[in-house]
This record gives C-alpha cells, structure tokens and sequence, in this order.
C-alpha cells in the first residue's frame, strides 16, 4: 500500500518440515492512519476479521486513529508501560515530535543518551513483561482461531511489538530462526524513505540527529535481546510460548492447521 509500506503478509515462508505459511490470513504493518482511498480499498479486499492495534494512546493522538474500510473491527490492545524506564527515551521522543521538534527539552537530549539500550530492555521486557505476555498470548490465541482470522496485527512502525509478535508467531509455526531474523529485517528496507525522511526533519534540531537512529530501525540484536531472554527465563521459544504465554500444545496444533498447509 502506498502510505503502509511495512504492510505484508505472513503468508510464504516455509518451515523445517516442508510446510508453508498460508497466505492471506496473517498480516503485519505499521500504522494505518495514512491510507489513501486506493489503500483502504485494497484493505477492504483482504475481508479482514479483525485488525489489532498495539499502539497506546498516545501514539494515536500523535499519528491518528487507523483509516480502515467501513466496518473493520479494530482490537485495541496497547502494549506499553509508563512505568518502565526503558519507554521513557520513547515516550519523550514523541511529545518532542507532537511538538514538531520546536523546543527541544533537556530530557530529550538525556534520554537520548543511548537508545540502543533502551531498546534492548524493550524487547528483553516484551518476554518477561506480564502485561506484554498477556497481550501477544491472546493474539496467538486470535490466530489459533479460524473465525479471528484474516487478522491484521500493527503497531507504530510496525517493527518492535509487530516485529516480535511476527517471529513468535512464526516460530510457533515451525520457521527456523534465520528466517525469522530475515523477515523482521525487511523492515529496514521497507521503511527507509520514511525513516530518512524523519531524520532530516531532526536536522539543526539535536547536536547529533544519529542518536535517535535506533528507535527507527530493525536491529538484529534486538530480536536476539529478546530470544536471549526467553532462554534465561523460560529455558527457550517452546518455553516461553508454553510457560511466558501460556501456550498449550492444543492452541500450538491449532496454529499449525489453520495457518500451514
């Protein structure tokens, strides 16, 4: 879609065991606040049961609600905590950008220290985060269910909460890892002309516009933060599907014969 770039479908990917994932019933994106006519119709097209959207309000208030065909049923499930330090580098950065970057509080410029970091505690707490377990076991449990599914899952840029949503899901399915890693990068590609475009906006507005450069891109060591922590907490993905989510061996089977063929 011309203004959702980082919209795809899950559907392709072949597993360990030869199987392939279904096309047309799992979809990952970015914000859908931008869409033109001709987007919302090739949405339309998809019939899809249900759209999640991970983002928090104020993310919402910052972009605008998703623009979607008449009727679509939007699932609103934010995936954020005040309370966490690691979103706090995030949550500045959004009030400076509401502001369009025109004052620039000494916060920003602090928190902006190391977003590299930041981000690596963002994604060990979307595995060990109670209220992050909570939120991706019911959408595995929505895509374990033929009668949830088309579902279209997204976030903001459709990299961090989408992103890690995506390799669980497809690891529950049986994709091997280098995959998962291959198709959570395609982001970077995917959203460049954007993310560049942000950037120079930041021109002349921060000493160093670079330091914010993490919390637009895919970083494979992100995702590897992440499996890193599973496998502290939960002895591995099968563990943390099973113990972190709550996963049991019938919702894994149903995920398997609804979504491979």
């Amino acid at each position: 879609m011309a203004k959702a770039a980082n919209a795809r479908d899950l559907g392709g990917l072949t597993t360990t065991s030869g199987r392939v994932v279904r096309r047309g019933l799992l979809y990952r994106a970015g914000a859908l606040n931008r869409l033109t006519d001709e987007d919302v119709a090739a949405l339309a097209r998809l019939r899809l049961a249900n759209v999640v959207d991970f983002r928090h309000q104020e993310e919402i208030d910052l972009e605008g609600p998703d623009r979607l065909p008449p009727g679509s049923k939007v699932v609103s499930l934010p995936i954020f905590d005040p309370e966490h330090d690691a979103f706090t580098a995030i949550s500045v950065a959004l009030r400076a950008a509401k502001d369009g970057f025109r004052q620039l509080p000494e916060a920003l410029a602090s928190s902006l220290r190391d977003t590299s970091a930041a981000m690596l505690d963002v994604y060990r707490w979307f595995v060990t985060g109670p209220a992050a377990r909570q939120t991706f076991a019911t959408v595995i449990r929505m895509a374990a269910t033929a009668g949830s599914l088309p579902l279209l899952f997204h976030c903001s840029a459709g990299k961090d909460r989408t992103g890690w949503l995506a390799a669980v899901l497809l690891h529950a399915l049986g994709v091997d890892r280098d995959t998962i890693v291959a198709d959570y990068l395609r982001t970077n590609e995917l959203n460049a002309p954007v993310v560049e475009r942000a950037l120079a906006k930041l021109d002349g507005r921060l000493p160093d516009p670079a330091v914010i450069r993490p919390l637009f891109e895919a970083r494979a060591e992100y995702l590897h933060a992440a499996f890193e922590a599973a496998e502290a907490a939960y002895g591995g993905m099968d563990g943390y599907l099973r113990d972190g989510l709550a996963i049991d061996a019938d919702t894994v089977a149903a995920l398997h014969a609804t979504l491979l063929e």
